[in-house]
């Protein structure tokens, strides 16, 4: 409990410190994300429990990993994460999960995410910033793969890529437990910055 409630102080933090730095009220970065204000509120009065969808929502629009929204100021130059050190960030209702195990430094990050999907389990994504592209190997199992809706059957020892930007889902195929690493690429400063401020209504309207 005390481990979930530091947790949940270190997120309240980052995403207060991250709207600030962005320049966005509560009521503004709400409705870029779709976020209800009072989830908003609630979560930078470490209060409540975000969910997956809502914190990819957040780091989106404010132009940050979703691990820069979890996680203290680093360690030191080389890190080991263990995957039962790192609490899951979404759990299927027939026992899938996923972990972000970490995201990497520099101009344009990678988040490196380890899934287990059961059969028929799936989680659907929204698109997310232009630039963003999600890599999958799947390690056993067979998955199925959806992007702006079609389906792709990615077997054991195979990699598929795709540009994030569109619908897709990530689904459990055959008949046993899917395991698979993801990378999430993110585009580099300069190019969240734009889009952030594509995304900035104009003047007058």
């Amino acid at each position: 409990m005390a481990e979930t409630a530091a947790a949940l102080r270190t997120v309240a933090h980052n995403v207060r410190t991250a709207r600030v730095r962005a320049g966005l009220s509560l009521e503004e970065l709400s409705r870029r994300a779709q976020v209800s204000k009072g989830a908003l509120v609630g979560l930078e009065k470490a209060q409540g429990n975000p969910n997956l969808a809502t914190l990819v929502r957040l780091a989106d629009t404010l132009g940050v990993p979703v691990s820069a929204l979890m996680q203290g100021p680093p360690e030191g130059r080389v890190r080991v994460v263990a995957a039962d050190a790192v609490t899951p960030l979404w759990a299927g209702e027939r026992g899938g999960e996923a972990r972000l195990m970490l995201t990497t430094s520099g101009p344009a990050p990678v988040e490196v995410w380890r899934w287990r999907l059961e059969p028929d389990e799936e989680y659907p994504s929204h698109p997310h910033q232009a630039g963003v592209v999600e890599t999958v190997s799947v390690t056993s199992g067979r998955m199925t793969l959806v992007v702006d809706g079609v389906e792709h059957v990615v077997e054991a020892g195979q990699t598929a890529t795709f540009d994030g930007d569109v619908p897709h889902a990530y689904r459990g195929a055959g008949t046993g437990t899917c395991e698979l690493i993801m990378t999430v690429h993110l585009p580099p400063g300069p190019a969240r910055r734009a889009a952030r401020e594509r995304d900035r209504p104009s003047p007058g309207l």
